[in-house]
């Protein structure tokens, strides 16, 4: 099997896996800081640590190492292109935005801070902030403008 193909076949499934945890995140923080329960706040904690460090965190490395990978493999001058150059700046809001999420979850984790003030409704416009970012990588990599 081609070796370029392979690694594309492994970015594509790291891109999807991340991509649903930087979707499904915010909606468990829409939960947790709308619920009132403190057993119900431990399981959300749980959950949300586990996305974290068992899905998100993974598979945006291997998004990375994959994505760098394909660039090698096709040499370096791919990322004199547009659309290309494009795209890793988008892929590195979504890392911020990663990071930016990761912050959220631990003032939910040090419940006696009180560092999460935000609301239910903050944490609803933070989930289309992947959904933006996703379509204008999608455009870019199907369209490949010049």
């Amino acid at each position: 099997m081609d070796l370029y193909l392979t690694v594309k076949v492994i970015h594509i499934v790291a891109v999807i896996s991340w991509m649903v945890g930087l979707f499904y995140l915010p909606r468990l923080f829409v939960y947790h800081v709308e619920n009132k329960s403190y057993y119900l706040e431990k399981t959300f904690l749980v959950m949300e640590e586990k996305l974290l460090k068992i899905i998100m965190n993974p598979s945006m490395i291997v998004t990375w190492v994959s994505g760098i990978a394909m660039i090698w493999i096709t040499g370096f001058e791919s990322l004199l292109i547009f659309w290309v150059y494009t795209k890793i700046i988008l892929v590195f809001f979504l890392s911020a935005f990663h990071g930016f999420l990761v912050t959220f979850f631990k003032n939910f984790k040090n419940l006696k801070s009180g560092k999460n003030k935000k609301k239910g409704d903050f944490y609803r416009i933070v989930n289309e902030i992947p959904t933006v970012l996703l379509i204008l990588i999608v455009i870019l990599v199907v369209f490949k403008p010049a």
